[in-house]
């Protein structure tokens, strides 16, 4: 975008799922936080939101900012994402003789691996390498129905939207300047209700999802126990999958949705070293999201899948100033926020 009438402000995130929406504005010079906020939702009234008219979204937000903000909003100019498992992320390598065809490749790429009409998707893409004989694609889609109504409620309370972006990125570029995420990783963001995996490469190259989260853990617990809600929840944060007492009941009641999450996560690696034919090892497991307080998770997944693997930790970079803190486990709610946030307007306007 030239730069004529275009003047770069400081950008809001605005992360908008089923379960929820955060918002956030930090200075990335200063890494500081100067407004952030959160609302849960139902999430089958934003499900029908989302598919729908959007009007339960857009009074949500409404209500967020009205309500429930810390800080004050420093523009109105807004970065949005794309629920994960919402949107669609392939990177794919197509031979160098058919690239003045991009698009009827991407749209054959489309048919074979997105079950939603072309066009009834916004998609984007980008060359993001070429050698002598191939081109590698990363290419994004997700429903317009969908970006329609995310953009439709940021409008409804006067914020201008910049970008759009899956949530996956969003998390990488917090990733990337936190938490080593120049290497070559395996994302896993378990939020309440549904679980993300990413591989990142520089870029995101693939994703996937699964529809077994942090709420998922919790019942998990309650049933096979035979304890409360409340109880489970209690279970699952202090005890999760730590030596003690309990430790066989809660990891025989958390093991089947963890090998479920494991699973799909071994189906993503697989695509990404076969179908990319890539060379790259990856080096690392970051695991991040609400679903990821679960004392032992990172050793669950380190030995799994042989790969060394943790729980992000990026509010060490955040710096809050006066405003007070999100409690510790309510933080990493916010990370997909965080790393819309953390973008540099810059990069909005290239």
């Amino acid at each position: 975008m030239p730069k004529l009438y275009y003047k770069d402000k400081p950008v809001i995130g605005i992360d908008i799922n089923q379960t929820g929406i955060k918002v956030m504005a930090v200075d990335v010079k200063k890494w500081l936080v100067s407004a952030y906020g959160s609302i849960d939702l139902d999430p089958a009234k934003a499900t029908k939101s989302l598919e729908g008219d959007g009007t339960y979204i857009k009074e949500s937000l409404a209500g967020l900012i009205e309500n429930n903000l810390v800080g004050n909003l420093p523009s109105n100019h807004a970065i949005m994402s794309v629920p994960a498992s919402n949107s669609f992320t392939r990177a794919f390598s197509m031979p160098i003789e058919i690239a003045k065809n991009i698009d009827s490749a991407i749209e054959l790429e489309i048919d074979q691996y997105i079950p939603i009409p072309a066009a009834s998707l916004y998609v984007d893409y980008e060359v993001i390498s070429q050698s002598k004989d191939k081109l590698a694609i990363s290419m994004s889609a997700a429903p317009k129905k969908l970006i329609d109504n995310l953009i439709g409620a940021a409008e409804g309370v006067n914020l201008r939207v910049c970008a759009v972006e899956p949530s996956t990125s969003s998390v990488a570029r917090l990733l990337n300047r936190t938490e080593d995420g120049h290497l070559p990783t395996v994302i896993i963001d378990i939020g309440p209700a549904s679980t993300d995996i990413a591989i990142l490469d520089d870029i995101i190259k693939v994703t996937g999802s699964i529809s077994q989260g942090g709420n998922t853990f919790t019942l998990d617990i309650a049933k096979k126990l035979g304890v409360s809600l409340e109880k489970a929840h209690q279970l699952k944060i202090i005890n999760g999958l730590s030596y003690g007492p309990r430790q066989k009941k809660l990891r025989a009641a958390l093991e089947p949705s963890l090998n479920a999450i494991l699973n799909e996560t071994r189906k993503v690696i697989r695509y990404y070293n076969e179908r990319l034919d890539t060379k790259t090892k990856l080096e690392q497991v970051l695991v991040v999201g609400g679903g990821s307080n679960i004392p032992g998770i990172g050793d669950f997944f380190t030995n799994s899948l042989v790969m060394p693997a943790r729980v992000a930790s990026p509010w060490q970079k955040l710096n809050f100033g006066k405003l007070p803190q999100p409690a510790k486990q309510f933080r990493p709610r916010y990370i997909t926020v965080a790393g819309l946030a953390s973008i540099d307007p810059e990069e909005v306007r290239q």
